[in-house]
């Protein structure tokens, strides 16, 4: 048995398939995995004996800088990757039972595996990016945010803004492979019978009619790395810091900066992971200590509160660590949605906006920190226990038999 996983996007969009992908072979399936060409996610999946197929141009290449690319430059980029996976698929998923994709970006995949006649399954990392009238749907980059309040419009008009980007250029492809047109982009990626990898505690899914979703658990592996020597040493040195990181994100001007200040004013230690933005410290003073890739695992359980930018992958970590969360959150994909879901769990704060000024700061670190908050944050810890990846793999499985 074969298996293609796919997905486009930043570490957070690769680890959850790379769970899957150990969970498939342990159960003796071969895997492949189309992932953006980037050296992390190929030494990544080579480290666990995962076959990368690279599509696209590098994630890292598409973020730098501080500034989100224009509208027009994005709908470039969608129409280019939307091609380019057209052109690869079909060879990568040759031989292979099934396909897994993760994420809107894969446009092209329910396509060719209709036309290989292999199964086809759609994977979602939240609740948010499955429509429902519970929850409006994530923004997105270059597309125009609707005036509406109203979830069921906000919705529509979505799926016309797919249809605007993808409609003509994938009905082109699929008429070239013998396929009939679709008429609605968005629900023919998605399907009427998505996964969702999250926790149901952390992230449930909202009932919602027309739409079958399995909702198997976050999908992740234990990680047994040991911390850095250096960072045992200040991890000890004094009481559990404050950690502050934004993954693959970028953070908006001296955020870090104000962090660590209003950590100060509190008598808090920080932590500032360097991430994609290449975060460091503001001064030379013994109270904070910058850090690499580090296992957040095993980090999290030793520190105060996470400050991050509402991530799925960091927020189910710290949520499984017990630990108080604070969500400075980008305008984009499903951080707000993360966002939200800490505050209404209150495990800890969301600060609207990716540049809170400092009293919001300082009011949202003091409400992490406070005894009543951890304790929430670790009776919600002790509640998540599913190996999603497990039970990924195993449905997978026992369909294809």
């Amino acid at each position: 048995m074969r298996v293609l996983l796919s997905t486009y996007g930043t570490r957070g969009d690769v680890e959850p398939l790379a769970a899957l992908a150990v969970r498939l072979r342990e159960l003796g399936v071969e895997v492949r995995m189309c992932v953006p060409p980037d050296d992390e996610f190929a030494r990544r999946l080579a480290g666990l004996g995962v076959d990368p197929v690279p599509v696209g141009p590098p994630v890292r290449d598409v973020a730098r800088g501080t500034a989100m690319p224009s509208a027009a430059e994005l709908a470039r980029y969608r129409t280019a990757l939307l091609d380019t996976q057209f052109g690869i698929y079909p060879a990568a998923l040759d031989g292979c039972d099934a396909l897994v994709a993760a994420g809107l970006a894969q446009i092209a995949a329910r396509s060719v595996a209709e036309a290989a006649g292999v199964r086809y399954v759609y994977a979602s990392y939240a609740a948010v990016h499955l429509p429902s009238p519970h929850h409006a749907p994530p923004p997105r980059p270059g597309w125009p945010e609707p005036e509406t309040t109203d979830n069921r419009t906000r919705w529509e008009l979505d799926a016309r803004n797919v249809n605007a980007q993808f409609a003509e250029a994938l009905n082109g492809h699929r008429t070239s492979l013998g396929l009939p047109p679709v008429d609605d982009v968005r629900d023919h990626v998605l399907t009427d019978r998505p996964w969702l990898a999250a926790d149901p505690v952390l992230g449930p899914w909202p009932k919602t009619p027309g739409l079958d979703v399995t909702q198997t658990g976050t999908w992740s592996l234990p990680d047994e790395r040991p911390l850095p020597e250096d960072l045992l040493t200040f991890l000890d040195a004094g009481a559990p810091p404050v950690y502050v990181g934004f993954g693959s994100a970028r953070p908006a001007q001296d955020v870090a900066r104000g962090v660590i200040e209003a950590l100060r004013a509190q008598g808090q230690r920080a932590l500032v992971s360097r991430g994609w933005a290449d975060l460091g410290l503001i001064d030379d003073r013994d109270d904070c200590f910058a850090l690499g890739e580090v296992n957040q695992q095993r980090l999290f359980g030793r520190v105060a509160a996470v400050v991050h930018h509402g991530g799925a992958g960091t927020t189910a970590t710290a949520a499984r660590a017990g630990v108080p969360q604070v969500v400075v959150a980008g305008q984009v994909s499903d951080n707000p949605y993360w966002a939200g879901r800490v505050a209404a769990l209150d495990i800890g704060a969301a600060l609207d906006g990716p540049a809170p000024g400092a009293e919001s700061l300082s009011v949202a670190l003091k409400t992490a920190l406070a005894p009543a908050t951890r304790a929430r944050a670790k009776a919600l810890g002790d509640e998540i226990r599913t190996d999603g990846a497990a039970v990924a793999a195993k449905l997978l499985v026992d369909s294809l038999r």
